[in-house]
């Protein structure tokens, strides 16, 4: 199948880079003896979680319940790095199949106390990760005595087994290259809780790391056992921008078809907000909401819904009505999860396609 008989917008994926990106991040972990337990938000596909756990994956990490239930189709070794807070998601929690080795992160002694007396009630068992704040102050511990605390209670209680600690370094954002103060203050927090921890007989089995664009330097981060990227399968703008990836590792595109060039300066693609998504570049100065594959000068300057507007001020290259571009978009992981199906394009031929099995939401009530 051609891609020219693909109706625009469309998610596509190169999959010899897409393979190219796997088989790194593979590479990487094992080089420095970290277990790899991806984050499927930015591919929400039960197909590409299996390519992971090929490649020596010992499980993934999901944000929500909907990708829980569908990510054992690939592997049943499940984090959910989000609190599962309030009745109806730990009814959920409990809903999910037998077989499933699930463990969750929280950061509260009232995510820890509903989780407990869910596992008691049910017979169940869970395992337990407690979170730590290492400078993203979104959610995880900061205070060391406080996450030492919860630490013992998920150590003590019935119910729960207590497995370690997680962090996501997500506010290191510069270049790779200008990386190493950050690194080095992550890793000093780190040795302050997980010294503490040992001081109280505590030793965590598993210190979990995350975030594509510090992947690459986790095994600088001592006692780090296994870390959480996902951007890393597609990558994106934001990736590329900052040295996490060369351009020619972008595998994900938004393809779009060019539907105007009335106005001077610019041309129209049918690729707007709701197929590309409205986020600013994280980590650098550039403008736009995404750049062309081929013309990485050719920015998206701006968007609305159904419209995308190429700016074409400082290039010479002038499409024509009905040419289609690939558009990389900022922040790769919004992007897909507005698509129902993705493209695999190998030598200028779909080989391939998926649903975006997990997009949107489930909130209905469990059964």
């Amino acid at each position: 199948m051609s891609p020219d008989e693909i109706l625009t917008p469309a998610a596509v994926v190169d999959l010899d880079r897409m393979e190219s990106n796997l088989d790194r991040m593979a590479r990487y972990a094992a080089d420095h003896g970290l277990a790899l337990r991806p984050h499927i938000k930015t591919h929400k596909s039960p197909d590409l979680a299996a390519e992971q756990v090929r490649r020596g994956a010992i499980g993934v990490t999901v944000a929500q319940f909907r990708e829980a239930s569908l990510m054992q189709a690939a592997t049943d070794n499940i984090l959910l790095a989000h609190p599962p807070v309030g009745d109806p998601k730990l009814r959920r929690l409990v809903a999910l199949p037998a077989t499933a080795n699930m463990t969750v992160a929280l950061d509260s002694p009232e995510a820890l106390a509903g989780v407990v007396a869910t596992a008691r009630a049910h017979d169940l068992s869970f395992g337990v990760l407690v979170e730590l704040d290492v400078g993203m102050q979104r959610v995880g511990i900061s205070e060391v005595s406080t996450a030492v605390e919860l630490c013992r209670r998920a150590h003590d209680a019935d119910g729960v087994d207590w497995r370690g600690v997680m962090f996501y370094p997500g506010h290191i954002r510069q270049h790779v290259s200008r990386q190493d103060e950050a690194i080095a203050a992550v890793d000093a927090t780190l040795q302050r809780f997980l010294e503490a921890l040992r001081q109280e007989g505590l030793e965590p089995g598993t210190v979990s790391a995350g975030s594509t664009p510090a992947a690459w330097s986790s095994h600088r981060l001592r006692g780090v056992t296994e870390i959480r990227p996902g951007t890393y399968i597609f990558n994106d703008r934001t990736t590329a921008a900052i040295g996490a990836c060369g351009w020619e590792d972008c595998a994900y595109t938004v393809l779009a078809t060019v539907v105007s060039t009335a106005v001077a300066g610019q041309a129209v693609v049918d690729a707007g907000s709701k197929a590309l998504f409205r986020e600013e570049l994280r980590g650098s100065d550039e403008a736009g909401y995404g750049a062309l594959l081929d013309h990485p000068d050719v920015v998206v300057r701006g968007m609305s819904e159904e419209h995308g507007i190429l700016d074409l001020r400082g290039t010479s290259w002038r499409p024509r009505i009905g040419d289609r571009v690939h558009v990389v978009p900022n922040h790769v992981c919004v992007s897909v999860n507005l698509h129902e199906r993705v493209w695999g394009l190998r030598g200028g031929r779909i080989e391939r396609s998926w649903p975006v099995a997990a997009r949107g939401w489930d909130n209905l009530p469990a059964t």
